[in-house]
């Protein structure tokens, strides 16, 4: 989990500028451990200005070592990991134990789980009020877990106290909650199989086991998939969809704004090798449960704003059988076959190699030179573009192309899966 790569301290520069845990040594010992959305400027800062608790130690330091993370709530969740292996020194020494913050798993008599944060306890077998509790954990910025939580809790929704705190009685109300409208609360009646499930799969998340969870997920959606339980599939599959956007989302819970996307970054155009200036980028994605309600989707930024007047969504004609290559095909073909809709400068699909090649193929079926197309591989990070050999990792990318390229991807992805759930729903009342 933490092989870390090191630097002297005088080599600063050539720390990376993407997110992700930096940690100090003295004599090949951690003495401090931080997270940062950007791991060069943070570490610079403790050196190039030094607060006074900065000041206790930074002569200590001679040597760095850092991980990347793909996004700032990994960074947070891998501090917190990190932090509990290594106990260093200089965290330790800011903050007793009642200034951490751990996310508190209870239990009441029904043995239902809720959850929310506290500080450590005295002793981690405490038993108050008949519900027993454990502990993830230790977290150093209190409202960075909150808003962490909060995003988890849409991909798996949980309870955050019982009626009657320590009453051990029902954990909610009879009728819908605030929380239930707002798909953050597993209402009054789920299935608690299922609710207990959900449960130790975001546990797992906390503990930094990602790859756990979402190999897990892609399992169970296999196994409904293959009982034709399909709509039971496509929930799985849009739980999928939503923690992978979390996970890969690089500012969620840091305020500070690190590039937004009110226009195109200048910087793209040499990255992608573009003379022409860029001012509309189309972007594209297929969704589908094993081959069935499957939709394409099409989402415009025009001078980096996202133009909903402009989308467009694709009822796939195919034949319903898992072919995400042959229904991206259909979906570009046809969005080609209406020149009247302005063609952007670069199009954008959600896939890696096989995607491109599509892309470009489809755009000289229809003899046309423009637009350039590029390609995102969510799950290796890399941008593909058409003509060059080697993909980019998403991670050197311009923090402000970084968040342009995620906000569309996200988008045409929200998009398609709105779609295929209307057709999912509308197929289950026929």
């Amino acid at each position: 989990m933490d092989k870390f790569k090191f630097i002297a301290k005088s080599e600063l520069s050539e720390l990376p500028k993407t997110s992700g845990v930096y940690s100090f040594y003295e004599k090949n010992k951690v003495i401090y451990i931080g997270k940062a959305i950007n791991i060069q400027n943070r570490v610079k800062n403790h050196f190039n200005q030094p607060s006074y608790r900065d000041n206790l130690f930074m002569d200590k330091v001679d040597k760095i070592g850092y991980l990347e993370t793909n996004s700032e709530i990994e960074a947070l969740i891998l501090e917190a990991n990190l932090i509990k292996k290594y106990q260093p020194k200089f965290n330790v020494v800011w903050r007793d134990d009642k200034n951490y913050f751990y996310v508190a798993i209870a239990k009441n008599d029904q043995k239902i789980p809720y959850i929310f944060i506290t500080h450590q306890p005295k002793n981690s077998k405490l038993e108050i009020r008949n519900s027993k509790f454990s502990y993830v954990g230790p977290f150093v910025e209190g409202t960075a877990l909150k808003k962490t939580l909060r995003f988890l809790r849409r991909v798996f929704p949980y309870y955050i106290t019982t009626l009657r705190r320590g009453s051990g009685q029902a954990i909610h109300p009879k009728t819908k909650c605030t929380y239930c409208h707002l798909g953050l609360c597993p209402g009054p009646n789920p299935d608690l199989k299922d609710y207990k499930n959900n449960i130790k799969k975001l546990i797992l998340i906390l503990k930094g086991k990602r790859s756990a969870v979402l190999n897990s997920l892609k399992r169970e959606m296999k196994d409904l998939s293959a009982e034709n339980r399909f709509e039971e599939a496509g929930k799985i599959r849009d739980r999928i969809s939503n923690l992978q956007q979390v996970m890969s989302h690089t500012n969620v819970i840091n305020s500070e704004k690190v590039g937004g996307t009110s226009d195109v970054p200048p910087t793209l155009n040499k990255i992608l090798g573009v003379d022409k200036e860029i001012h509309r980028i189309e972007c594209y994605d297929v969704s589908n449960i094993q081959g069935k309600q499957a939709t394409g989707s099409m989402v415009v930024f025009v001078d980096g704003k996202a133009d909903k007047n402009q989308y467009r969504k694709f009822k796939i004609k195919m034949k319903n059988e898992p072919n995400d290559i042959a229904m991206l095909k259909e979906t570009l073909q046809r969005r080609f076959t209406h020149p009247e809709w302005k063609y952007p400068e670069v199009i954008l699909i959600d896939g890696g190699k096989a995607q491109l090649n599509v892309g470009i193929k489809v755009r000289e079926q229809f003899h046309r030179i423009v637009p350039l197309i590029i390609s995102v591989a969510k799950g290796r990070q890399e941008l593909f573009i058409e003509n060059r050999k080697k993909a980019i990792p998403l991670k050197s990318l311009p923090q402000e192309v970084y968040n342009l390229i995620k906000n569309l991807d996200d988008e045409a992805h929200r998009f398609a899966i709105a779609y295929h759930k209307k057709l999912r729903k509308k197929s289950l009342l026929q």
